[in-house]
C-alpha cells in the first residue's frame, strides 16, 4: 500500500493498493490551500509514481462524494484513462465535476452497490455501507490473495442517521470472524473521547432555528452535503417557507440530487430568482455556498454587499451549518463579523448544534477494531497527531506494537504472510494548482509571494554600456508595497547613488552576473539599514 496523500494533513486523500503488477486507487481528493499558500487554488496528490508506470493503475474506487476524496479525479483522468467505480450519488457528484472540466464523454464512471464486487486482476473490491455526513458513503473491502483489506473511508457509527444509512458492522464482523489482513481506518477524530453526535441533532436544531426566525433565513453548508440540504428543505416546508438555491456548485449539485431522487420536496418548494425577489422574507429560506469563507462564494459576497441578488439586512437569520476546515478559520470568522455588523442574527457551530462531524470518535474506533480484529493496522485520514493517537489506541486494545504502523505520504508498505515493513519511498509532494497551471508553482514561488506580501519590492532598471559596463544614464527606481510617498523620494535617491557609485568606473571585462548580484546585495543592505525592512530587490540590467 502506498499513500499518495491524506496522511499528515486533512484532505488530498489517495491510497494505492498494489499486488503483482496490478494497482488500484482508493479516492483521489484535493486539499484546500493553507493560509501561507498564497495564490494557490487547490492542492492535489502527486501521481508521478503511476504516470511513470503505464498500465500499472487499473481502476479507481471512490468512497464518497466530498471534495477531499473526489476533487482531484479530473486531474488524474487527464493523465490516466482508467475506469472509476463508486456509488450512485458519488457518481452524480463526479459527473458534475467532469462536465465542468469537459471530461464527461471520455470518462468511464460506473455505479457499484453495497455488497457488489469488482474484479481487478488478482484483487476483488467490495463496497460496504458506512454512515457519514453525505448519502451513499462507502468503505471498501479489498480481497487479496493474502486476505482482506478493510479501508473504511470517512465514517462514524450513527444509530439514528438521516436517510437511514448505517455503518455495516455486521459485514465487518463477518470479515473479522474469518480473519482480516489489514485495517485502514479514519483517524480524523482519534483525539476526541466518547461518541460522535448523531446527524439527527442537526436536523432538530435547524428545524427549531428556522421555525423561530421572524425574517429571511440564509443557510450555508458544503455543496456536496446533500443530506444537510434535505434537512433545511424539510424544515422550510414544515414552516411554510419556500427555498431559493444560489451558488454555482450548490445549484449544480442540488439539481443533480433532485434529478436522481436524493433530494425531495413538494412541488413549488424551490423558487426562481424573480420569485425570490418578490417573496415575503418570513416565507423565504436561501441555501448557498460559502461555509468556508471562500472569497468568491455566495455567502461571502452577501456579507460584503456584492451579491447580485441578495443583500443581508437587519432581521435576517444566517446559519453556518459546517465547521471551518483547518486554515479557513480567519476567513469564516471575518464573514461572521461582517454578517453581525449588517444586523443579521448569526448561528454557527460554537453557539448551536448546527453541525456535527462525520467522523468516528474514540469509542466508535474501539468498536471498529474489536469487530474487525485485523492482523495489521494503518491509521489513515488525519493530521500526524491523529494517526499517532489512533495507533496508540490500537495498541491499547491488544495489537502488537510492530503491527500498528504510522505511514507518511509516499511510504511503500510491503505486506507478506509474515511481516509488514516500509521498504521504500515514492514521490508524494504537494502539487499546487494555480489558475490553469498545474504543478508549476513550487515552494520557491510561494516563498517569493510571501516575501512580496510581507515586505513589498523594489525594482531597479539599470542601463549599462554593453562594452564598458559603465552606467549609460540614470537608473530608474520603482517601489511597491515598501514605503509611503513621504519616504519614497529620499529612499529612491539613495538607491540611485549606490548604483551610480557601483557602476561609475571602468571595467576591464563586463561580468553581467556579478553586476546583477552586487547591485541586489548592495541595495538590499542599504534599504535594510535605512528602514529596517527587507523588500525583494529586483535589478534589471539592460545592456545598451
Amino acid at each position: 500500500m502506498i499513500p499518495l496523500g491524506g496522511l499528515g494533513d486533512i484532505g488530498r486523500n489517495m491510497m494505492i493498493y498494489e499486488y503483482d503488477g496490478t494497482a488500484i486507487a482508493v479516492d483521489v481528493g484535493l486539499m484546500f490551500p493553507e493560509q501561507e499558500m498564497l495564490g494557490v487554488d487547490i492542492v492535489i496528490p502527486e501521481i508521478s509514481y503511476l504516470v511513470d508506470r503505464p498500465g500499472l493503475l487499473k481502476a479507481v474506487f471512490l468512497t464518497h462524494g466530498h471534495e477531499d476524496h473526489i476533487g482531484a479525479l479530473p486531474f488524474l483522468l487527464r493523465e490516466l484513462n482508467v475506469p472509476v467505480y463508486c456509488t450512485a450519488l458519488t457518481r452524480g457528484l463526479v459527473q458534475v465535476k467532469l462536465k465542468e472540466q469537459r471530461l464527461l464523454d471520455s470518462s468511464d464512471v460506473q455505479v457499484v452497490g453495497y455488497g457488489d464486487t469488482v474484479d481487478v486482476g488478482p484483487l476483488s473490491v467490495e463496497f460496504f455501507s458506512v454512515s457519514h455526513s453525505i448519502p451513499d458513503a462507502a468503505g471498501v473491502i479489498i480481497h487479496t490473495p493474502l486476505g482482506p483489506v478493510v479501508h473504511t473511508g470517512d465514517y462514524k457509527i450513527d444509530h439514528t442517521p438521516v436517510m437511514e444509512q448505517h455503518t455495516d458492522l455486521n459485514r465487518l464482523a463477518e470479515l473479522g470472524s474469518s480473519g482480516v489482513l489489514l485495517l485502514c481506518a479514519d483517524s480524523t477524530y482519534a483525539e476526541v473521547e466518547g461518541y460522535t453526535p448523531s446527524e439527527q441533532r442537526v436536523a432538530e436544531t435547524l428545524e427549531r432555528v428556522i421555525g423561530a426566525a421572524q425574517g429571511r433565513v440564509v443557510v450555508t453548508t458544503f455543496a456536496s452535503l446533500i443530506s444537510r440540504v434535505q434537512m433545511v428543505v424539510d424544515a422550510a416546508v414544515k414552516h411554510g417557507r419556500r427555498v431559493f438555491i444560489t451558488g454555482r456548485s450548490m445549484l449544480n449539485n442540488t439539481q443533480m440530487a433532485r434529478d436522481m431522487g436524493y433530494l425531495k420536496a413538494p412541488p413549488g418548494t424551490f423558487m426562481t430568482p424573480r420569485e425570490m425577489n418578490e417573496a415575503v422574507d418570513a416565507k423565504t429560506v436561501v441555501i448557498c455556498t460559502g461555509s468556508q469563507g471562500e472569497p468568491s462564494s455566495a455567502l461571502t459576497r452577501m456579507a460584503n454587499g456584492t451579491h447580485q441578488q441578495i443583500a443581508i439586512r437587519k432581521g435576517d437569520t444566517v446559519i453556518l451549518s459546517s465547521n471551518p476546515v483547518p486554515g479557513n478559520e480567519k476567513l469564516v470568522s471575518r464573514n461572521i463579523d461582517n454578517l453581525f455588523e449588517l444586523g443579521a442574527h448569526v448561528v454557527y457551530n460554537r453557539v448551536a448544534d448546527v453541525h456535527v462531524r462525520g467522523h468516528a470518535a474514540r469509542e466508535e474506533l474501539k468498536i471498529t477494531h474489536r469487530v474487525v480484529k485485523p492482523k495489521y493496522f494503518v491509521p489513515i485520514h488525519g493530521e500526524f497527531r491523529h494517526l499517532v493517537l489512533h495507533r496508540e489506541l490500537a495498541i491499547e486494545l491488544g495489537m502488537p506494537e510492530e503491527n500498528a504502523i504510522v505511514l507518511n505520504d509516499g511510504d511503500v508498505l510491503a505486506i507478506d504472510e509474515d511481516s509488514a515493513e516500509i521498504v521504500e519511498k515514492v514521490p508524494a509532494e504537494y502539487v499546487y494548482v494555480d489558475g490553469l497551471g498545474i504543478g508549476d508553482v513550487d515552494e520557491y514561488v510561494l516563498r517569493d509571494r510571501a516575501h512580496l506580501a510581507s515586505d513589498g519590492f523594489v525594482v531597479l532598471v539599470v542601463p549599462v554600456h554593453r562594452h564598458s559596463g559603465r552606467l549609460a544614464r540614470q537608473p530608474e527606481v520603482m517601489t511597491h508595497g515598501f514605503v509611503g510617498l513621504d519616504e519614497e523620494a529620499s529612499i529612491t535617491q539613495g538607491v540611485i547613488d549606490i548604483v551610480t557609485d557601483a557602476l561609475g568606473g571602468e571595467g576591464a571585462e563586463v561580468d553581467w552576473a556579478r553586476i546583477h548580484e552586487s547591485l541586489k546585495d548592495d541595495v538590499a543592505a542599504f534599504l535594510r539599514e535605512q528602514t529596517n525592512r527587507h523588500p525583494l530587490v529586483l535589478p534589471f540590467v539592460v545592456a545598451v
